[in-house]
């Protein structure tokens, strides 16, 4: 009984992973550029890393900020909405106050310092 108890834990985590989790792809930046950044449990909060990066025909980027967090302290509130975190945008190397919506395939990511806002929304990759 006590292995078919842990045998079906381990079975149930990946129905336990928030629906946020997984790989992104980021809008293009300013000059064309875009990432991948997969995103994962970090305690009760969800963080984000940077991938991969990419130039604006597609083809690999070699960026200092590729391994580096994107994203980190993203609270679920339920319903698809995330809220408290960070976002570090790596063109302009400022870091945000920000908040997630999740809609399907789709992540509305915003970022804000003070009353200035800036928003993409990231494609999911698997």
């Amino acid at each position: 009984m006590k292995y078919l108890i842990c045998a079906a834990l381990v079975a149930a985590g990946p129905l336990l992973a928030d629906p946020a989790e997984g790989l992104w792809k980021t809008e293009p930046g300013r000059d064309g550029t875009f990432g991948h950044v997969s995103i994962a449990a970090c305690g009760a909060a969800l963080c984000g890393t940077l991938k991969e990066a990419f130039n604006a025909d597609g083809s690999h980027r070699d960026s200092g900020a590729v391994g580096k967090p994107i994203v980190w302290d993203m609270r679920p509130e339920g319903g698809g909405q995330y809220d408290h975190g960070r976002i570090w945008d790596p063109q302009r190397d400022k870091t945000f106050r920000s908040k997630m919506v999740l809609e399907g395939d789709r992540l509305d990511v915003s970022g804000c310092v003070g009353p200035f806002c800036v928003a993409q929304t990231w494609q999911r990759l698997n």
